[in-house]
């Protein structure tokens, strides 16, 4: 009997559960939070390995003797040694484009809450049973104004059709990687100097990886070239911005509000985390990394987890569609969509 471990158990995967043991394989889930060492010990016998969250190390990888494929039900791929798989000809492979559209719907709600300042209007409601149209609860109007984007691959181009097209606002993009025509094919106006940009947007949205160049591409700096009240949500990588920076921003009343969906550190926490200064604010929206949870996504999550797993299990090269070059770079027991 084959035997598959899949990790963070916390994220329900019924249909993924479901699908791996009616091939009659000895399913193993492991909760969030596993040591590195535990881990080591459950992978040892396994021939698939599925993660989503947890480290898969070097010492995880070279414990695994029987292991035939890495399978990340999801996205990003940083917690995967992928030198160490392909040293192991071990192919890595993620699922790429269940949530696209999904997440930039999880962005622009963010953002269009905070523009109408729906939690606080929603708590004060709850509480005193009715509001009347006083200054504080203020709204801002989406149509007219300026977005823009940090990172405009194809979640970015979802949202600037959401707020471009849907909403009328003018939709500006930074990203070196995309070129000024296919940008202008989805609404956005390039622009090369993330600075420049960040001065004129009344919202800003992050949707770019996560890597060496990027990180903390949101800090002091660049939190300082926002307009005041201007509205910042990042529904990518937690650790796009520099969070203890964000935080003085926000104790400081320089932005209109922070909706957030990810952290440097999961999960998040009332006390001892570096954003446990926000909970409770009126002009934050702490999102437990959730925006990619619907239905509709989930299924297409299964669908193509499953998928990928078959391929492991029977020995057939692992379809690759997703265009990192951390995946690309994979020479053995892989195919490239």
């Amino acid at each position: 009997m084959m035997k598959a471990v899949r990790t963070d158990r916390e994220l329900e995967c019924p249909e993924i559960d479901a699908g791996l043991r009616a091939r009659g394989v000895e399913l193993v889930t492991l909760p969030d939070g596993i040591s590195e060492e535990a881990l080591a010990r459950e992978v040892a016998e396994a021939d698939l390995l599925l993660m989503c969250y947890t480290p898969v190390t070097e010492r995880v990888i070279a414990a695994a003797g029987r292991l035939k494929g890495i399978v990340k039900y999801g996205v990003g791929i940083d917690a995967i040694d992928i030198p160490a798989a392909m040293a192991r000809g071990i192919p890595v492979v993620n699922v790429p484009d269940y949530a696209e559209e999904t997440v930039a719907e999880g962005a622009f709600a963010l953002m269009i809450a905070l523009a109408r300042r729906m939690p606080e209007i929603g708590r004060t409601m709850q509480s005193e049973g009715w509001v009347w149209p006083a200054q504080r609860w203020l709204g801002r109007d989406i149509a007219g104004a300026t977005l823009g984007l940090v990172g405009a691959g194809k979640i970015g181009r979802s949202m600037a059709r959401m707020a471009g097209q849907g909403f009328r606002a003018r939709v500006l993009g930074y990203d070196p990687h995309v070129d000024t025509a296919t940008m202008a094919a989805a609404g956005i106006e390039k622009i090369d100097d993330l600075h420049a940009m960040l001065r004129q947007c009344d919202f800003v949205s992050l949707h770019c990886v996560l890597n060496d160049a990027t990180r903390h591409a949101i800090g002091q700096a660049e939190l300082a070239c926002l307009k005041p009240g201007a509205i910042l949500v990042n529904v990518s990588r937690g650790a796009l911005i520099d969070e203890a920076a964000l935080v003085e921003a926000v104790l400081a009343g320089r932005l209109g509000g922070v909706g957030l969906d990810v952290y440097s550190q999961e999960p998040l926490a009332r006390q001892g985390h570096p954003l446990s200064p926000l909970f409770g604010r009126d002009d934050v929206i702490l999102f437990p990394h959730l925006t990619f949870f619907t239905a509709e996504a989930m299924r297409r999550l299964s669908d193509d987890t499953l998928a990928r797993c078959f391929e492991v299990l029977d020995g057939k090269p692992v379809q690759i569609r997703s265009h990192d070059p951390r995946l690309r770079a994979q020479t053995r027991n892989v195919v490239f969509a």
